[in-house]
């Protein structure tokens, strides 16, 4: 009977402790919208690093479409735009100077998505430590974060690519005229979208997981122990 008991403790115990992927999901969406305008300026340099390397990546899918058709006419225009084009290529890649302010532009990000995570982790000290003192694992605050940090950066980095593509369809369109848009291969266009799009939700991964960890190992005392 005390056996009984103590299992039928231990089933209710896991009940309060293990949520579903529905509440958790619901939880971090009632946070973001609780933290609208933080979470906004975290989104907005995701925005702006992701843009950057979908204009970079559609603007050279814009130039090897236009390469492609073979016409002198159309390559000695991007050859006094400024592209480096090797004799006779039907293709090109991005400069070694966009590669490098790409890269510094993301780690930018990064950084900045850091910063914001550890401040939002502060915030919620009281919060988290209540959490846990209810009974929340390691694993479930650790969730959160990364559930709240995952829509951040599908939402950013969906509207970086797009943005980004689009912008460098309407350089195109300006410089070169319509060959640009009709020339571009929908293909390379939609693969250098996407790319743009696991990039951005990668960088906002990566720059919660330190935040995420930290706030899981957090101990309910000390966390309950914080003025606010």
């Amino acid at each position: 009977m005390a056996q009984n008991r103590a299992e039928d403790r231990s089933k209710q115990v896991d009940r309060l402790v293990v949520l579903p992927f529905k509440k958790s999901l619901e939880i971090s969406l009632k946070s973001l919208r609780a933290r609208f305008y933080r979470s906004l300026i975290t989104t907005l340099s995701l925005v702006l690093a992701v843009s950057f390397l979908s204009f970079v990546r559609v603007e050279t899918d814009v130039a090897n479409g236009m390469l492609s058709t073979g016409d002198p006419v159309i390559r000695q225009k991007l050859v006094r735009a400024g592209y480096d084009i090797p004799p006779e290529a039907r293709s090109m890649g991005s400069s070694p100077k966009q590669r490098w302010i790409v890269i510094l532009s993301l780690l930018v990000c990064v950084v900045g998505i850091v910063n914001a995570q550890l401040m939002a982790v502060t915030e919620r000290f009281r919060e988290i430590g209540t959490m846990k003192c209810l009974g929340a694992l390691d694993r479930f605050i650790l969730r959160l974060f990364l559930l709240e940090s995952g829509m951040q950066g599908l939402a950013g980095a969906t509207a970086g690519a797009l943005a980004g593509a689009v912008f460098a369809l309407l350089n195109g369109l300006l410089r070169f005229g319509a060959t640009a848009v009709t020339s571009v291969s929908l293909a390379d266009l939609l693969t250098s979208v996407g790319f743009a799009i696991a990039v951005g939700c990668l960088l906002s991964l990566i720059g919660v997981l330190y935040p995420a960890i930290l706030a899981a190992r957090m101990q309910p005392v000390e966390a309950m122990r914080v003025e606010q």
